[in-house]
């Protein structure tokens, strides 16, 4: 019997019982949005094998459009998701035509090339509302329930996560994402037997951006507003650093990436104040200004030492453990 979709029922019913262990909704629901952001990534990179630097503009292309979409003309919250969720599938496949011939670092510099340019029209259209962003984003109600109340988005965006993961689990367990996986590994190969690689790659490549889009306009739903720190490129380097955290080609890495990156990015102020009425340091008062610092020194520590992330880490033991079991 195979043991991990019971294991993954688990997780999310641990997640949606959070709310009554105290965990702040809103927290949570932040943390589900980057989860299922860098699940969308990770199934670039960890399945397809295609590193790109400019995923962030598929968030904010999704956060603009949705926010737009229900502040400005009325739509309802899930018809706005659906329609930013289209916006970054249509950037998707605008880039992917563009960028998905060519391979390695020439891939990921037109990607990044693309996202910049993306990142300067938010700046500047009239729409997105320039530096200070797109503000006051309507919740709105769906079936009568009114989402102003966090409890009652919280069980609309866990099942939002939910339904994410689930399609990249179903794409990454079937014969496209099996074709998907020859392809990183041996992609002259998968071509010989008669792939269109770059058919294949082009289809990943949609359906990230697309799965990206979904996470940015929950976000927007959830926080209310769509800004430039969407669609910059510092963010395409946040969701690289949550992936690699995680575990890069495992299911459950980029959610566990996600929850330490952005637990430290919320939480580290509060951890430098406790440490420093426990030591007596105050520098450690100032840890809350350096999450930069802090996150950038993870990331080193994985390199050097957890080069298959936490998870990947973490299941490698197990298995050792398990195979020196059975030899006994």
């Amino acid at each position: 019997m195979n043991k991990k979709p019971l294991g993954y029922g688990a997780l999310f019913l641990a997640i949606a019982l959070l709310p009554f262990l105290g965990v702040y909704p809103i927290f949570a629901m932040k943390v589900m949005c980057y989860a299922l952001f860098a699940c969308a990534f990770n199934l670039l990179i960890g399945f397809t094998g295609l590193l790109s630097f400019g995923h962030a503009a598929f968030l904010g292309a999704a956060a603009y459009g949705a926010g737009h979409a229900m502040k400005v003309w009325g739509f309802p919250p899930l018809v706005g998701i659906a329609f930013g969720t289209l916006m970054a599938a249509v950037a998707g496949l605008v880039f992917g035509l563009l960028a998905i011939r060519r391979s390695g670092i020439y891939f990921s510099m037109i990607t990044l090339a693309l996202a910049q340019m993306l990142f300067f029209y938010f700046l500047q259209a009239p729409f997105t509302g320039g530096e200070d962003g797109l503000q006051s984003v309507p919740r709105g109600s769906l079936l009568g329930i009114n989402l102003e109340s966090d409890s009652a988005l919280y069980y609309l965006v866990l099942a939002i996560f939910v339904f994410g993961f689930w399609l990249i689990y179903r794409t990454v367990h079937s014969p496209f994402g099996q074709v998907l996986t020859s392809i990183r590994e041996n992609e002259a190969r998968a071509t010989s037997l008669g792939y269109d690689a770059a058919r294949f790659k082009l289809m990943a490549f949609v359906l990230s951006a697309a799965l990206a889009g979904l996470a940015g306009a929950t976000k927007t739903l959830v926080l209310g507003f769509a800004t430039l720190t969407d669609a910059i490129w510092t963010t395409s380097g946040l969701v690289i650093l949550m992936t690699l955290v995680g575990g890069m080609g495992t299911m459950v890495g980029p959610i566990v990436g996600a929850l330490v990156i952005i637990a430290l990015e919320n939480k580290i102020g509060d951890l430098g104040q406790w440490l420093a009425n426990l030591t007596g340091i105050q520098w450690f008062t100032g840890l809350g200004e350096s999450v930069s610092l802090v996150t950038g020194l993870i990331f080193i520590v994985c390199v050097l030492a957890f080069r298959r992330g936490l998870v990947g880490e973490a299941g490698a033991l197990w298995e050792r453990l398990r195979k020196t079991e059975n030899a006994r």
